[in-house]
């Protein structure tokens, strides 16, 4: 039984509700298939009409058809084209050694070649915040390369950062 705002889907006969904006025009559910059959019954009743049954015939039509075919050759061909990427592919990002060290003799070892985006991404937010806010750090550049340290285990770095800014709230205050 049809409860208030529904239809009985023409196609499939299921129930459904109603849009409110399409009114007395919707007549089929939102499954796919019920859908093609929209489709395919409204095509029938526009090509039904007298004045739509020439619509896409006579030589004008037939000209501009084969004038765009012109200008467009190989488009029937099915050939399907590779989509493009929305965003360029990620390319590892390795710290420059000589920014943090006076030459590279006094170096470590370069770090595994991770990029800077998936270091960062894998902290959850709080904690990405959290070291931004110890180190005064705004850049991912930054942050990565003190990430990177903390992976390592330089704790002690970490907590005399957090003493030193509890000292500097507790003097404010």
């Amino acid at each position: 039984m049809a409860q208030s705002g529904q239809r009985k889907c023409l196609n499939c006969a299921q129930f459904f509700d109603v849009n409110r904006r399409s009114g007395e025009r919707h007549r089929y559910c939102c499954a796919a298939q019920c859908r093609r059959a929209s489709k395919s019954a409204s095509q029938a009743i526009w090509l039904a009409q007298s004045q739509n049954t020439q619509y896409f015939c006579g030589p004008v039509h037939v000209a501009r058809v084969q004038a765009w075919r012109a200008s467009h050759p190989g488009y029937s061909k099915g050939r399907r084209r590779t989509p493009c990427a929305l965003q360029d592919s990620l390319f590892a990002q390795v710290p420059d050694l000589v920014e943090e060290y006076g030459n590279r003799a006094e170096a470590p070892a370069a770090p595994e070649s991770v990029a800077l985006q998936d270091s960062i991404g894998a902290l959850p937010p709080a904690l990405a915040g959290l070291i931004a806010h110890l180190f005064g750090l705004t850049l991912q550049d930054s942050m990565a390369t003190t990430i990177r340290r903390l992976v390592r285990g330089e704790w002690s770095l970490v907590t005399m950062a957090w003493n030193i800014k509890r000292l500097h709230v507790l003097r404010e205050a």
